[in-house]
């Protein structure tokens, strides 16, 4: 099947060190947040103001009813919301890839394949237009649909959107001539990469990349390389530089760490890298975003818990980036 790509991992145990994250600019901004495992999960302040509406692009596998809980969440902090109508079995429609000669050579285009999906961002779209009253949509993609999301950037225009939100969204195309890695999705990220245009944090539009250090890979045979498990983790990039405080202990290498670490593998070419269980952190900052990475943060609403195990749109961690939707 087109894109198929491992949508959770068996259970984990929550990292034992505090959540820390810090985040510097170019004008000296920083701010720093903890979470500790123990900390009670506090709901969000419920407000009488209303903000641009947000719309919620369900990920690979993902339906629209397991982001129900995250569109709650952002209302209380009065962001009106609208999730894409997907069910599970719509991403069935993908296999219609494998009629296309480009799915074997690797070179497969996102269209005619993914056009039920653009077509459901486009409702979702139409649908948040009706609240805006004239303002303009934050897009929140996670994962496949924060790369499908600027797909439909480019196909549709970005006259309605200021804002374009990732969650642990594999944005770069797997490297090619490793031993092992096969592009799961065909062709189709190499496409976005090529012809999409290139990620900008500008008063316009912004960019967003927001990555989770939740367990290390490991690589099949033999052990890691010990660099790979630094706690300070350095990102340059064109608009500012994110670096991971106190990140979580290296990951013992187990069986898991290894099966992690070939998901990763697959991603972005390497197994012991950092990343949410499913995507590595390096795969889902872009070049030109304000690239930001949340240490403890699991890649799926399925699967995760609000209190150990927490995922993207968990309300602690939502309280880290909510307010790139309330500028």
């Amino acid at each position: 099947m087109v894109m198929a790509v491992a949508l959770a991992s068996p259970p984990l145990p929550l990292p034992p060190s505090p959540i820390k994250f810090a985040l510097s600019s170019r004008r000296s901004c920083r701010c720093t947040s903890t979470l500790s495992q123990g900390d009670p999960i506090s709901s969000p302040p419920t407000t009488s103001t209303t903000y641009r509406p947000a719309v919620i692009l369900p990920g690979l596998g993902n339906n629209t009813n397991d982001y129900q809980k995250l569109a709650l969440v952002l209302k209380n902090y009065g962001v009106p919301t609208v999730i894409a109508k997907v069910s599970r079995i719509d991403w069935l429609r993908n296999a219609a890839g494998l009629l296309d000669s480009n799915y074997w050579r690797g070179t497969l285009r996102p269209r005619p394949v993914l056009d039920w999906y653009l077509k459901r961002i486009e409702e979702a779209v139409n649908d948040a237009k009706e609240l805006a009253q004239g303002s303009t949509l934050s897009l929140i993609g996670h994962s496949a649909g924060g790369w499908l999301a600027r797909l439909y950037l480019q196909e549709f225009g970005i006259s309605d959107v200021s804002l374009l939100l990732t969650l642990g969204t594999p944005h770069l195309a797997p490297p090619k001539g490793i031993s092992g890695v096969i592009d799961q999705t065909r062709g189709l990220l190499d496409y976005v990469e090529k012809h999409c245009a290139k990620a900008v944090y500008t008063p316009e539009l912004r960019y967003v990349c927001i990555a989770g250090r939740y367990i290390q890979g490991a690589r099949l045979l033999g052990s890691s390389d010990g660099n790979s498990s630094a706690a300070i983790v350095e990102i340059d990039q064109p608009v500012g530089e994110m670096t991971a405080i106190g990140a979580s202990e290296p990951a013992s290498t187990t069986l898991q760490a290894r099966f992690i670490g070939q998901g990763y593998k697959q991603v972005c070419g390497q197994a012991d890298v950092w990343g949410d269980g499913v995507v590595p952190e390096m795969s889902a900052h872009l070049e030109g975003a304000l690239n930001i990475t949340l240490d403890g943060v699991y890649h799926s609403p399925v699967g995760s818990d609000d209190g150990t195990r927490p995922w993207y749109g968990s309300p602690a961690i939502v309280e880290q980036w909510i307010h790139h939707l309330l500028n």
